[in-house]
């Protein structure tokens, strides 16, 4: 403990500092500006100290309904949340096993996180824009008059979009529950079955609270991704945006603090999200130590 430190260790002690107010410097910027007065502008100095630009986000910021794009990326992050925990821990346990093609799947699984984002999206909404061309052929051939005039498009929140941020956030959760259950001992499943638990049982009772915390990480992570998601979801959105795709178009448009104060509440929102998971992992972490 007395001893001295060196020079080096100054050193990178700086670097961090500088990489810490690289990253978060901006954030910290937009938190302070959002609380401008009145006659406040985009940058400094400040001019005066007040909510006003969070009244008037709340008010709605020109055609812009800021409520429901919040609202449909609330539930968009939900949706996405429960399909990547459901599926990464169905599939971790799958791969628990020998099976035919496994390489080949988790290839194609993992190979969408370096792919070019736009690409996955442009992808995605012409697959989409083809299959509505197919279904109005159908229609038309079918003389299903009705449908082919109500028709519109597949494209929407729960569908193109909702399968492009699934190729963003279910990789994540892979490798995350992949890492999980390779430190695995099976002996707790062994032992539970030898005592007459039914698979069912054992997964609930004894694999379950054992992978909690971890399975709380990939909830958050999927919401996390899915709620800052903006380029796979660009071109396959549909007709209805997402709140970071309204604050991106916002950035163009709008010329006061109230852009800033969006920005806060959505970084709020993400915090919020990582505190709870942090708290829920602890919480189970424990349980399952006292169990």
């Amino acid at each position: 403990m007395g001893e001295k430190r060196g020079w080096g260790y100054y050193a990178l002690a700086t670097f961090f500092g500088l990489f810490l107010l690289f990253l978060y410097g901006p954030t910290i910027t937009i938190f302070v500006l959002s609380f401008q007065g009145p006659e406040g502008g985009l940058v400094f100095p400040m001019r005066g100290v007040s909510l006003h630009w969070f009244q008037e986000l709340f008010k709605g910021i020109g055609v812009v309904d800021i409520g429901s794009a919040f609202v449909r990326s609330i539930k968009l992050g939900l949706v996405v949340t429960l399909l990547t925990v459901v599926l990464a821990v169905s599939a971790a346990l799958a791969f628990r096993k020998r099976m035919a093609g496994a390489n080949a799947l988790f290839t194609v699984t993992v190979a969408s996180l370096i792919m070019p984002s736009i690409i996955v999206s442009l992808g995605i909404g012409l697959s989409f824009r083809l299959l509505d061309t197919g279904l109005g052929h159908l229609f038309e051939s079918a003389g299903w008059d009705w449908a082919r005039e109500h028709f519109t498009t597949t494209m929407g929140m729960y569908t193109s979009a909702l399968g492009a941020q699934l190729t963003w956030t279910l990789p994540f959760g892979l490798l995350v529950m992949f890492a999980v259950f390779n430190r695995f001992n099976p002996a707790y499943e062994e032992a539970a079955l030898d005592l007459g638990a039914s698979p069912w049982q054992t997964f609930r009772h004894v694999v379950l609270p054992l992978i909690g915390p971890s399975v709380v990480g990939v909830g958050m992570f999927g919401f996390t991704l899915s709620w800052d998601e903006i380029a796979r979801s660009s071109q396959a959105i549909g007709d209805l945006n997402t709140l970071p795709l309204e604050l991106q178009g916002l950035t163009t448009t709008v010329t006061t603090p109230v852009i800033y104060a969006l920005g806060t509440l959505t970084t709020i929102v993400s915090f919020i999200v990582v505190f709870l998971a942090l708290g829920a992992m602890r919480l189970l972490s424990r349980k399952s130590k006292a169990a």
